[in-house]
């Protein structure tokens, strides 16, 4: 009898975002989203204890020490990592660089807050700080676009 080779394992993935503040943009997203904050301190202090990380890589955070140049956040049914604080699911990580957000996104988020409550989450999201750019309307649907205080553009539908 013929063996056929067994079905690959779905590729886990994580969504990274550019940031030029990638602790205020982790806080935004994880309040639009009811996400957590991955709280990788545990996993930062073994780095520094060995010498595998400088302290100057490092950032207080709430009251915890955190990466300076990056952070995720994590739904919060989602596994997650208990000795490193890494999620294993859904997540957003958002990375620091130098240069400002310049052009159209060529990914961005939907968001979809029920039925009959877009209004009441873009007033939310613009309480959080996000700005509402415009509304579309479409054979397809309705949804306002949006962008974070980064200027990032999503959608709630």
């Amino acid at each position: 009898m013929k063996q056929t080779p067994a079905s690959p394992a779905p590729v886990h993935f994580k969504l990274v975002i550019d940031a030029n503040d990638p602790h205020a943009q982790a806080e935004f997203w994880a309040a639009a989203l009811h996400y957590e904050v991955e709280d990788n301190s545990a996993l930062i202090g073994k780095l520094l204890g060995f010498g595998a990380l400088p302290e100057e890589a490092t950032v207080d955070f709430h009251g915890r020490r955190a990466f300076r140049d990056l952070i995720a956040v994590r739904h919060p049914e989602d596994p997650f990592d208990e000795e490193s604080g890494t999620g294993l699911g859904r997540r957003l990580l958002f990375q620091r660089v130098p240069e400002a957000k310049t052009v159209k996104n060529r990914l961005h988020l939907d968001l979809h807050p029920g039925e009959g409550r877009r209004d009441e989450e873009v007033a939310r999201l613009e309480g959080l700080g996000a700005s509402a750019l415009r509304r579309v309307k479409e054979q397809g649907g309705e949804w306002i676009v949006m962008a974070d205080p980064e200027g990032n553009e999503f959608c709630v539908q």
